[in-house]
Protein backbone atom coordinates (compact mmCIF):
# COMPACT_ATOMS: atom_id res chain seq x y z
CA UNK A 1 0.00 0.00 0.00
CA UNK A 2 1.51 3.43 -1.31
CA UNK A 3 0.56 6.64 0.85
CA UNK A 4 0.72 10.07 -1.44
CA UNK A 5 3.54 12.54 -0.67
CA UNK A 6 2.37 15.98 1.46
CA UNK A 7 1.04 18.64 -0.44
CA UNK A 8 0.16 22.49 0.19
CA UNK A 9 2.20 22.99 3.40
CA UNK A 10 4.11 25.90 1.75
CA UNK A 11 3.50 28.87 3.99
CA UNK A 12 1.66 26.71 7.35
CA UNK A 13 3.42 27.31 10.25
CA UNK A 14 2.77 26.18 14.05
CA UNK A 15 2.52 29.33 16.43
CA UNK A 16 2.16 27.40 19.66
CA UNK A 17 -0.70 29.84 21.77
CA UNK A 18 1.26 31.70 24.28
CA UNK A 19 -0.27 30.91 27.86
CA UNK A 20 0.64 30.89 31.80
CA UNK A 21 -0.69 27.98 32.38
CA UNK A 22 1.54 25.53 34.20
CA UNK A 23 -0.44 22.71 33.84
CA UNK A 24 -2.59 21.64 30.57
CA UNK A 25 -5.65 20.64 32.59
CA UNK A 26 -6.15 24.35 33.70
CA UNK A 27 -6.94 27.04 31.80
CA UNK A 28 -4.80 30.82 32.61
CA UNK A 29 -5.78 34.46 31.86
CA UNK A 30 -4.73 34.50 27.98
CA UNK A 31 -6.84 31.34 27.09
CA UNK A 32 -10.11 33.39 29.05
CA UNK A 33 -9.00 36.30 27.01
CA UNK A 34 -9.00 34.27 23.97
CA UNK A 35 -12.31 32.73 24.75
CA UNK A 36 -13.66 36.15 25.76
CA UNK A 37 -12.89 38.04 22.34
CA UNK A 38 -13.92 35.07 19.93
CA UNK A 39 -17.23 35.02 22.02
CA UNK A 40 -17.39 38.57 21.13
CA UNK A 41 -16.69 38.42 17.31
CA UNK A 42 -18.53 35.75 16.84
CA UNK A 43 -21.73 36.74 18.41
CA UNK A 44 -25.00 36.89 16.55
CA UNK A 45 -25.91 40.48 15.86
CA UNK A 46 -29.52 40.01 16.60
CA UNK A 47 -29.34 38.96 19.72
CA UNK A 48 -26.13 40.37 21.20
CA UNK A 49 -24.52 39.05 24.58
CA UNK A 50 -26.27 40.63 27.60
CA UNK A 51 -24.35 43.46 28.89
CA UNK A 52 -24.21 42.69 32.43
CA UNK A 53 -23.26 39.09 31.49
CA UNK A 54 -20.13 40.64 29.98
CA UNK A 55 -19.25 42.68 32.69
CA UNK A 56 -19.57 39.63 35.12
CA UNK A 57 -16.98 37.85 32.52
CA UNK A 58 -14.94 40.67 32.59
CA UNK A 59 -14.58 40.58 36.33
CA UNK A 60 -14.22 36.88 36.27
CA UNK A 61 -11.31 37.87 33.81
CA UNK A 62 -9.58 40.10 36.55
CA UNK A 63 -10.14 37.52 39.56
CA UNK A 64 -8.19 34.75 37.91
CA UNK A 65 -5.23 37.48 37.04
CA UNK A 66 -5.26 38.76 40.11
CA UNK A 67 -5.38 35.42 41.53
CA UNK A 68 -2.27 34.37 39.29
CA UNK A 69 -0.78 37.42 40.79
CA UNK A 70 -0.91 35.95 44.30
CA UNK A 71 -0.30 32.61 43.44
CA UNK A 72 3.56 34.49 41.94
CA UNK A 73 3.87 35.96 45.25
CA UNK A 74 3.63 32.95 47.32
CA UNK A 75 5.90 31.16 44.84
CA UNK A 76 8.29 34.01 45.95
CA UNK A 77 7.67 34.25 49.04
CA UNK A 78 8.18 30.10 49.24
CA UNK A 79 11.47 30.28 48.44
CA UNK A 80 12.74 33.21 50.17
CA UNK A 81 11.41 31.17 53.36
CA UNK A 82 12.96 28.15 52.00
CA UNK A 83 16.29 30.10 51.71
CA UNK A 84 16.28 31.72 55.09
CA UNK A 85 15.34 28.32 56.78
CA UNK A 86 18.40 27.04 55.03
CA UNK A 87 20.64 29.18 55.92
CA UNK A 88 19.47 28.62 59.49
CA UNK A 89 21.37 25.05 58.93
CA UNK A 90 24.84 26.03 58.85
CA UNK A 91 27.19 25.80 61.25
CA UNK A 92 24.33 23.21 62.97
CA UNK A 93 24.75 19.35 63.79
CA UNK A 94 22.48 17.35 61.60
CA UNK A 95 21.24 14.07 61.45
CA UNK A 96 20.88 12.11 58.33
CA UNK A 97 19.46 8.61 56.84
CA UNK A 98 22.36 7.67 54.35
CA UNK A 99 21.30 5.76 51.66
CA UNK A 100 22.31 2.04 53.26
CA UNK A 101 19.44 3.38 55.91
CA UNK A 102 22.31 3.84 58.83
CA UNK A 103 21.43 7.23 60.98
CA UNK A 104 24.49 9.49 60.28
CA UNK A 105 25.30 12.67 61.93
CA UNK A 106 27.68 15.69 60.61
CA UNK A 107 28.43 19.32 60.66
CA UNK A 108 27.03 21.30 58.20
CA UNK A 109 29.34 23.52 56.42
CA UNK A 110 27.35 24.69 53.42
CA UNK A 111 23.47 24.15 51.60
CA UNK A 112 23.22 24.54 48.21
CA UNK A 113 19.91 26.25 47.66
CA UNK A 114 17.24 24.49 45.33
CA UNK A 115 16.36 25.39 41.95
CA UNK A 116 12.53 25.54 40.89
CA UNK A 117 10.99 22.30 41.28
CA UNK A 118 13.91 20.68 43.33
CA UNK A 119 15.34 20.31 47.03
CA UNK A 120 17.98 22.23 48.92
CA UNK A 121 21.11 20.42 49.80
CA UNK A 122 22.95 20.54 52.87
CA UNK A 123 26.77 19.81 53.06
CA UNK A 124 27.40 17.49 55.95
CA UNK A 125 31.02 16.79 56.66
CA UNK A 126 31.79 17.16 52.49
CA UNK A 127 28.47 14.94 51.73
CA UNK A 128 25.97 16.37 49.94
CA UNK A 129 22.23 15.43 51.30
CA UNK A 130 18.94 16.30 50.09
CA UNK A 131 17.55 18.50 53.22
CA UNK A 132 14.09 16.35 52.82
CA UNK A 133 16.63 13.24 54.34
CA UNK A 134 17.29 15.42 57.48
CA UNK A 135 16.25 13.44 60.41
CA UNK A 136 17.65 16.11 63.28
CA UNK A 137 18.65 19.52 64.02
CA UNK A 138 20.85 20.39 66.87
CA UNK A 139 22.80 23.35 67.97
CA UNK A 140 26.45 22.91 68.11
CA UNK A 141 28.34 22.55 70.93
CA UNK A 142 31.94 23.98 71.60
CA UNK A 143 34.32 21.44 72.25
Amino acid sequence: MTTPGVTGTAGTYYTPASSTVDRPDQMGKDVFLQLLVAQMRYQDPGNPVDSSQMMSQTAVFSQVEKLEQLVNQNASLLVLQESATAGALVGRTATYTDEAGESRTGLVSSVRLASRGSEAVAVIDGVPIPVGRLTEIAETTAS
